[in-house]
């Protein structure tokens, strides 16, 4: 079952681990991301957490092919900046590969910030044994036009799912988003509802984590609020993602 943040402790990853993926996800306020980035700068085992998480997200960014963008994409920028018409236009606006779907716009252009920021080198030494336990394999859910919805962090051990939306509207029917694990050849298993605007941890029930694997597949589906979690689901399926171990 799915519940809002806060959660008890045991539920949840360090508040710092989760605080440095919303920073490299690009989802935090400017108040917060300016903190954030305040820390990276001067905590280096904070700075480690980003760089762990832009590891985790690097290989979601290249999977964007790079497309042009709107041809008055840039004028609309000069006048909200309060540019005259006459300001330069550069060619790097012609192929960023985020202006390939509006609804992820904002968390891959940070992304893509953040991976191109030099950061300074951590002074903590850590192990390749630490290293290989802090990682966590990242699943994208992405909607039927390849855009992103969600990713999904999935954590074995703890057998959660960390659930980070790209932020979007409501269903216009009053209808939230339901999560579900597939099993190769099985019938769908909710794990209750994900939240459409905020990062949150998804516990997952004994009897299905042994289904969080490879061939598993990660889907979201459109279900009344009532009732959740629910047996079986009757909504669309708005976004999907095969589990990657």
């Amino acid at each position: 079952m799915s519940t809002e943040l806060p959660q008890p402790e045991d539920t949840l990853p360090p508040d710092d681990d989760l605080l440095a993926g919303e920073l490299v996800l690009g989802v935090l306020s400017g108040a917060e991301r300016a903190s954030a980035q305040a820390r990276g700068e001067r905590e280096p085992e904070f700075a480690a957490r980003i760089v762990r998480w832009e590891r985790h997200f690097s290989p979601w960014l290249s999977g964007y092919a790079s497309v042009r963008a709107p041809e008055l994409l840039w004028p609309q920028i000069c006048r909200r900046l309060g540019w005259g018409a006459d300001a330069p236009r550069p060619g790097l606006w012609q192929s960023l590969a985020l202006w390939r779907a509006a609804a992820a716009a904002g968390a891959l252009a940070a992304l893509a910030l953040w991976l191109a920021r030099p950061v300074q080198p951590p002074v903590a030494v850590t192990t390749p044994a630490q290293e290989a336990a802090a990682a966590k394999p990242v699943t994208t859910l992405a909607h039927d036009d390849g855009t992103p919805g969600w990713l999904a962090s999935v954590d074995r051990t703890r057998g959660t799912v960390l659930m980070v939306p790209v932020p979007g509207a409501p269903d216009a029917q009053g209808r939230v988003p339901e999560l579900w694990i597939i099993p190769a050849g099985q019938a769908p298993i909710s794990l209750g509802q994900v939240s459409i605007s905020k990062a949150h941890t998804v516990a997952v029930p004994a009897a299905a984590r042994m289904d969080l694997v490879s061939g598993s597949v990660l889907a979201i589906t459109l279900e009344p609020a009532a009732g959740m979690p629910h047996a079986a689901p009757s909504g669309p399926v708005i976004a999907k993602g095969p589990i990657q171990i």
